[in-house]
């Protein structure tokens, strides 16, 4: 089957999630600076990012397929958490979100004849997690390269009392969203 877009990212979880919907794509991950800046708000970090991704994969390519890009942030209090840098940190963001509510924040940009952007906010509870949980979940080696240290389709899936909002956008990319944004383009989910 022929490409219907490029995906600027190199997470599995998007590609599976595209794959979920039937949208063949291929994979071009961009390297950017994801470095939030001083007083930006996480909707506006997010936006941000997601629209650089994109853009800097439009550069690079000579063909004309769309180009989609996400980016997810968990935030608590006002603050965004990346992944985490190591298990100290990661048992940090665990700790912090244990026994809480948090919001996921997922944007998703795509380039084709226009450029279209969209967010979905999620609010996710934790239950509370004792230490030894954690240490557990660590050496799993699961929240090593995600947002907030956790996996919500993973083994993390056990430490969450409630979701409100899109399951698919706390994995990395809005479903219901980004069908939105494919059929601007041309691409339908469902013909």
């Amino acid at each position: 089957m022929k490409p219907q877009l490029v995906l600027a990212s190199a997470s599995p979880r998007r590609s599976e999630l595209l794959q979920q919907i039937g949208i063949c794509h291929v994979i071009q991950a961009v390297d950017i600076d994801e470095t939030p800046w001083p007083h930006e708000s996480p909707l506006a970090y997010v936006e941000r990012v997601a629209n650089e991704k994109s853009a800097a994969c439009r550069a690079l390519r000579s063909d004309d397929l769309p180009v989609l890009a996400a980016d997810t942030s968990v935030v608590c209090d006002g603050r965004i958490m990346g992944k985490p840098e190591n298990r100290p940190h990661a048992v940090e963001m665990l700790t912090l979100l244990s026994g809480r509510s948090h919001q996921v924040y997922s944007a998703v940009s795509l380039r084709g004849d226009g450029h279209w952007q969209a967010v979905s906010v999620s609010e996710v509870t934790f239950r509370t997690l004792d230490q030894r949980e954690i240490d557990a979940y660590w050496e799993t080696g699961e929240p090593c390269d995600k947002a907030g240290g956790y996996a919500i389709q993973g083994l993390a899936s056990i430490f969450i009392e409630s979701i409100t909002g899109s399951f698919s956008g706390v994995m990395g990319l809005p479903l219901f969203e980004t069908a939105q944004l494919l059929a601007k383009q041309g691409i339908r989910v469902i013909a």
